[in-house]
């Protein structure tokens, strides 16, 4: 049952007069041909400024995007090595707290370090971090943009390890009617369509998209119990985009979204479900004075049952967790001059949110405690930026500011008489953190640029991270009131070739290190607390090598990292160990053909390196090299079929590992069904 409580008509009314005013505006538009004006938006933000090249980043096109082996966004983004969820597992498999998502290994923690924004607005989940990936459906987006490093810019407050931009496509890409029915051997189904229309000189889209299936069994064969259940899921997202033109070079965008993800992992009734409701507006200016303006608010939930391994009874329904996140930026591109693109803004979020659990005796399945936890973040930045162009050479340098709260917070236990069995009440607490960027790139001909970077970046602790304990059996795991705020400080230096005409190259070696890195630091066998790490600092080189020749493409994308853990004191025990869940070996290679009358053959190998499971670098989690195809073959002007395959050669890929008890990654799966677009 969807516990996320939200008007659907009162969010509508956000969107619907962005699409009417669209046909007004045209309407008032002079006829005669001399005062005709050629209205044109976009549906995206502001264009990229001139210093981008100057920070190692990577662009994955629509192309790319709706030719994923699983169609799932976590799938896409894999083929950006360095790319990583806390675990192996997809989006129908873990659970939805395990989606925290980072870059260049500096993992070790499940709830993200990376920025990731759709169409302008971040979508972390305000009280966990974690990004809802089963909400993001691959085929309604335009381009992915992955930057790596520290963020100074907008919302850079949350851009530890780097920005994944998602921007969506419009009308005119996606065509009147789009929409495909799938099946897998498991009987698993995926069904997606949309509707885009323009609007006068603007445009509408209505989408939505529906997964379920039984899944698979996670236990391997030898471990399985009579409780043992496979990774059923069920999930579904609908939304609606409306953009249109207020003036010759404004436009509005307005963008409503819901989601709800269930799914069951590990054993029966160990059930969890994520969902939401979410709406946004953007006005961006393209005249002189340049401008983008988001605003946006948030309302999530997330429930979660956790199963006993040795009963197989219930012992905690984490049955609510309520929370919103809202916020905003204002950026100004003012004209300074032909030379300079000068960036001046602010942004605020805020994150509020409380937990409501209940612990039950694994024995007699009497109530033993009940918990709450939560509190609220914010954060407010304002920013300043220049690139300054000097013929070949652009030079870029930026400084932001951020005021950081942590109010509110709390954590309370009770035994099921009433009786207070532990309270802690979190010290309100405000900062303020100077964070920079600065970067080179010159052009040395028309063949070959040069590149270096430096920045320093911050991340808030969550509020799962501060308030919320947990215990997966034996283990007990305590929250940390009086976490610290992370920070980033890094440089990287690199190059861009291209050799011939559809050939390009680049590498990039960068060092970077995270300062009061939380993590969940051992102390005991069987207890563990969060804490601020002295550092992480991981090192390491990025590869991309990509091939355009008529209608083969190949992409590759390599990463190195050498992570490892500056422990002292109470994690002195740390010292030098891997961080938990990286890799130092992430690989990506992808071959695709597509022909002018609509047939696409594509083929990616994917290798991920060893990782462990824990900081104590006990429990392995072994490499494993992964093969996915996607063929679409057209069977009229209207319909193709879709033949899809994950794994197809069966890789055991364990995704968990904790004592020897383990749990699996995708097995081969083949799918196959039709797609459409009138």
């Amino acid at each position: 049952m969807l516990k996320t409580k939200f008007n659907i008509s009162l969010l509508s009314s956000l969107a619907l007069p962005v699409v009417f005013s669209s046909q007004v505006y045209a309407q008032e538009q002079p006829e005669s041909p001399e005062e005709k004006v050629s209205i044109v938006v976009t549906g995206q933000g502001l264009g990229e400024t001139p210093a981008a090249p100057a920070y190692s980043s990577t662009r994955i096109d629509r192309e790319q995007i709706i030719a994923s082996s699983s169609g799932r966004i976590e799938d896409v983004l894999s083929s950006v090595a360095g790319f990583q969820q806390f675990r192996r597992s997809d989006s129908r498999s873990s659970n939805p707290s395990a989606q925290g998502v980072t870059l260049r290994a500096l993992g070790g923690n499940a709830t993200s370090r990376a920025l990731v924004l759709l169409d302008g607005v971040p979508m972390a989940d305000p009280f966990f971090g974690y990004i809802p990936l089963s909400a993001i459906a691959p085929e309604g987006l335009d381009n992915i943009r992955v930057t790596r490093g520290g963020g100074a810019g907008p919302f850079g407050a949350g851009a530890l390890a780097g920005t994944i931009e998602l921007a969506s496509a419009d009308a005119d890409t996606l065509g009147g009617f789009n929409g495909s029915v799938l099946v897998n051997n498991r009987g698993d189904t995926e069904t997606s369509g949309s509707i885009a229309k323009n609007l006068g000189a603007g445009f509408a889209v209505v989408s939505g998209r529906l997964d379920r299936g039984r899944g698979f069994y996670t236990a391997p064969t030898n471990q399985r119990v009579p409780a043992s259940a496979r990774a059923a899921f069920d999930s579904w997202s609908f939304g609606i985009r409306g953009v249109a033109p207020l003036s010759d070079d404004i436009e509005v965008q307005a963008k409503l979204q819901a989601f709800h993800d269930q799914r069951t992992l590990r054993f029966e009734g160990a059930d969890s479900s994520s969902e939401g409701a979410d709406a946004s507006i953007r006005l961006v200016g393209r005249g002189n004075w340049q401008f983008d303006a988001v605003a946006y608010l948030q309302s999530r939930n997330f429930s979660n049952t956790v199963i006993s391994s040795t009963r197989f009874v219930r012992v905690l329904d984490q049955r609510n967790t309520p929370s919103t996140g809202l916020g905003g930026k204002l950026e100004l591109r003012p004209p300074v001059s032909d030379d300079h693109v000068l960036r001046i803004g602010m942004d605020y979020r805020r994150s509020s949110g409380e937990l409501q659990e209940e612990a039950y005796s694994a024995f007699s399945g009497n109530l033993t405690q009940q918990r709450r936890a939560g509190g609220r973040n914010s954060d407010f930045g304002i920013f300043l930026e220049d690139d300054w162009s000097l013929g070949k050479l652009v030079l870029t340098g930026g400084i932001r500011a951020d005021r950081t709260v942590i109010e509110n917070g709390f954590y309370r236990a009770i035994d099921a008489s009433g009786a207070l069995i532990s309270e802690t009440i979190g010290a309100d607490r405000a900062d303020w953190t100077f964070s920079y960027r600065a970067g080179a790139a010159y052009q040395v001909n028309d063949k070959l640029r040069v590149r270096a970077a430096a920045y320093r970046g911050l991340r808030l602790p969550t509020l799962n991270e501060l308030y919320r304990p947990f215990v997966i059996f034996p283990v007990v795991t305590q929250a940390n009131a009086a976490l610290e705020n992370e920070q980033l400080e890094g440089f990287e230096a690199g190059f861009d070739v291209s050799p011939a005409r559809g050939i390009e190259f680049s590498l990039t070696a960068f060092d970077n290190r995270v300062e009061n890195a939380i993590a969940n630091v051992t102390l005991t066998p069987t207890l563990r607390q969060r804490q601020n790490l002295p550092a992480i600092d991981a090192r390491g080189i990025e590869a991309n090598f990509s091939v355009r020749r008529g209608q083969i493409s190949l992409d590759t994308s390599l990463a190195y990292t050498d992570a490892e853990v500056e422990g002292r004191g109470a994690s002195i025990a740390l010292d030098g160990n891997r961080p938990p869940q990286t890799p130092e070996w992430a690989i990506s290679h992808s071959v695709s053909w597509r022909s002018s009358d609509g047939w696409v053959l594509s083929g990616i190998v994917r290798h991920i390196g060893v990782q462990f499971e824990s900081d104590q670098e006990s429990d392995t989690l072994p490499a494993a090299t992964t093969l996915g195809v996607y063929a679409q073959i057209p069977v009229s002007n209207r319909f193709a079929l879709v033949l899809r395959g994950e794994n197809l050669t069966d890789e055991t890929i364990v995704t968990r590992n904790s004592g020897g008890a383990i749990d699996l990654g995708v097995p081969r799966t083949v799918w196959g069904g039709i797609k459409a677009k009138f």
